[in-house]
């Protein structure tokens, strides 16, 4: 009988000697003959008993029966994100008046908000429509590396924003020349080659981790550290390397960020009228949403991962797919009704197609 328990992904099977070895990539058999320290390793396709390792994603748990149920509202929440980015990214593209840095790092943020929604709509879906649970290895890797450049694109995005905040409220005069064009593509361009940098270290570490032959994972989406949970080998690697993305991604900027609105309430405290102090920081509202809306969900999911054993597994679930879907759900939503340029020009274009 063949066991390849979680425990330990190299056990002893059948007879005295034969030692199976699973990873993501080959699953080979290895014989001892006597005591000749010489292994020979029989091909695996004479064997055709054993086969990759089976990840198999999770919807919530305990609630199986109503999967259809819950998938209506979650439906509901991939629809707002995914018109709501794409209604803001025509808004911009099509209006010129629009076409200033705050706006094109909000387009900016609809293209990431789009990117996350997309990668993990078909597997939510699919878990919960169809209950199709098995994902390949390499696809769940994809998906993962994925979710984080975008998470780490919107990160740097929503620094950037705060920068331009800064600069037009600590220095409006120079706000043109400060903010070009020219920087405003550098700055996206420099957040889209961080995160890529940032994130492609991670599958190839994970590719070289073992795993048993079912692995059951916690959510319908592959996170890092989900996956780092099912993993048999040496993780200190991904563990640091987890570690350090987050550092030098969020966490920076989440350092930058609170520097940046210290620097404005300094500003804005020390201008003599109350109502231009006001009409400064109600410029921001819509960005400290955007901030809340994605540094709290992610905080909630790191927490719950390092002290939450004992929490309750749907505990997890939510607090993922708030992570997953509150961003590119509240983005278009705070955007389009704070906002009094983008808020005009989606009321005109339904006034002009509901006449039309």
């Amino acid at each position: 009988m063949l066991d390849l328990g979680p425990d330990n992904p190299s056990k002893q099977v059948g007879v005295v000697g034969l030692e199976v070895k699973t990873t993501w990539r080959q699953h080979s058999i290895f014989r001892r003959e006597g005591n000749n320290p010489e292994v020979r390793e029989i091909s695996p396709r004479n064997h055709s008993d054993f086969s990759p390792p089976v990840f198999l994603l999770t919807g919530f748990l305990g609630l199986e029966k109503h999967h259809f149920w819950i998938s209506l509202p979650i439906c509901c929440m991939y629809f707002v994100a995914l018109a709501g980015n794409s209604l803001i990214l025509s808004v911009i593209r099509t209006d010129q008046a629009l076409h200033s840095p705050m706006y094109y790092f909000l387009s900016m943020l609809a293209l990431s908000d789009l990117g996350l929604s997309l990668a993990t709509l078909p597997t939510m879906l699919s878990v919960l429509w169809f209950n199709h649970r098995e994902i390949p290895f390499e696809a769940c890797l994809a998906q993962m590396t994925f979710i984080y450049a975008c998470s780490i694109m919107e990160s740097g995005l929503l620094l950037a924003m705060a920068f331009d905040r800064l600069v037009a409220i600590r220095n409006p005069l120079r706000y043109t020349s400060v903010l070009t064009n020219g920087t405003v593509i550098k700055i996206g361009v420099g957040a889209a080659i961080r995160s890529i940098c940032l994130v492609l270290p991670g599958p190839i570490l994970m590719s070289l981790q073992e795993f048993g032959r079912i692995n059951v994972l916690s959510y319908a989406t592959c996170l890092h550290p989900d996956l780092l949970k099912l993993v048999h080998s040496d993780r200190r690697h991904s563990s640091l390397y987890g570690l350090v993305v987050m550092l030098s991604s969020t966490g920076v900027d989440s350092v930058l960020l609170v520097l940046s609105y210290v620097l404005i309430l300094r500003t804005v405290l020390g201008v003599a009228s109350k109502a231009e102090a006001f009409r400064a920081l109600s410029t921001c509202v819509s960005h400290l949403c955007a901030v809340c809306s994605f540094y709290v969900p992610m905080l909630g999911l790191s927490v719950i991962h390092r002290f939450g054993r004992k929490a309750s597994p749907v505990a997890y679930i939510l607090i993922a797919n708030a992570f997953l879907l509150v961003p590119p759900v509240t983005n278009p939503i705070v955007y389009s009704v704070k906002t009094k340029q983008i808020r005009i020009r989606i009321l005109k274009r339904f006034r002009r197609e509901r006449e039309g």
